[in-house]
């Protein structure tokens, strides 16, 4: 009795290993779920406090720069060309006079939230139009940048060891990226703006030109990596287009330090658009962005501060919001980074 109790038991507890091994609820709870290398990223970027601070006060500037768009032209809400001169020099949050100053002239609700400046002009309504100015110049500028920068930077990791005459095309790429990096990118850039007529294209092109050094040896190293690893050798193995392997298999797999690269580029431009502004080469009038309205309060730093604080607390944030986002974006695509 005792040994058939004891085999009866065994085989009951065998049985119930079984079925608990056989259990699909209990499979699910101890294998993990699976997820894309972007969904740990992005499930890693949301990890990081700071990060997800700066994406929501860049997702604030994104709806503000085109609401300033829409009410400063398209649909003139707030007028910025506006000159008042009976009320320059008004601090923030003043009532506009109803005696010295039309009706049509008076800002939204007769109060001017952010003062005016030496014209009179309101400093609110000028904020709106150069926050959408000075993030498309930022944008369009790090887009010319990095096309450049993949372009040069995929051809010299791709076709890196295919001879023109004494020299191979990773050479010549590279020696060309470090003569472009010995000049400074500032005083070029000034140079050039110097000799060309001002305008914001212009602007836009020139920092474009002068910026995609840094995105092309990310490219290039990533290219280099990427041409040894089996999927390619497998693409190019069985006659796969050389444009399909590049912009199918090897570009997206080296896309994620140019996003991280993209993003503090646009915080650069937008610095670099800002001293261009501020020392009278960068965009000229009408168009009113945050480095020569900055400029037009520099004179004013005792009589009228907020016209010199509030374009530079917009401009540190700003760069400040990128920044984080850029550094949680690199954290959260580099496995080498991750903090878990």
């Amino acid at each position: 009795m005792g040994r058939n109790d004891g085999v009866e038991g065994a085989e009951e507890i065998v049985e119930k290993g079984a079925r608990v091994t056989r259990d699909p609820q209990t499979l699910g709870e101890e294998l993990p779920a699976s997820e894309t290398p972007w969904q740990e990223s992005l499930r890693l970027f949301k990890q990081d406090r700071l990060a997800v601070m700066g994406a929501a006060v860049l997702g604030v500037l994104l709806l503000t720069a085109i609401a300033g768009k829409a009410l400063t032209e398209w649909v003139v809400v707030f007028d910025p060309e506006v000159v008042r001169l009976p009320e320059k020099f008004l601090p923030p949050f003043s009532v506009a006079s109803t005696a010295d100053v039309p009706v049509q002239d008076r800002p939204l609700s007769g109060i001017y939230l952010l003062g005016t400046d030496e014209l009179g002009r309101d400093v609110f309504a000028r904020m709106l139009q150069g926050s959408f100015v000075s993030l498309s110049i930022g944008f369009i500028a790090v887009g010319i940048s990095v096309m450049i920068g993949i372009t040069l930077g995929g051809l010299s990791g791709f076709y890196g060891n295919v001879k023109l005459g004494v020299m191979t095309v990773d050479t010549l790429i590279m020696r060309f990226t470090d003569v472009m990096l010995c000049f400074p990118t500032f005083f070029l850039i000034l140079t050039v703006v110097a000799l060309l007529p001002p305008s914001i294209y212009n602007i836009m092109i020139v920092i474009g030109l002068t910026s995609w050094m840094g995105t092309a040896r990310f490219v290039r190293a990533e290219f280099l990596a990427l041409r040894k690893q089996d999927f390619v050798v497998a693409a190019t193995s069985i006659g796969a287009p050389e444009r399909r392997v590049i912009f199918l298999h090897m570009v997206p797999n080296a896309i994620a330090p140019v996003l991280v690269s993209a993003t503090i580029g646009v915080a650069t431009a937008i610095l670099t658009e800002s001293a261009l502004s501020f020392l009278g080469f960068g965009v000229q009038p009408p168009y009113a962005t945050w480095g020569n309205i900055l400029a037009d309060g520099k004179g004013f730093i005792f009589d009228a501060p907020w016209l010199f604080f509030i374009p530079g607390l917009a401009i540190l944030v700003v760069v400040l919001a990128f920044n984080l986002v850029g550094e949680g974006l690199r954290e959260a695509m580099n496995p080498k980074l991750r903090r878990r």
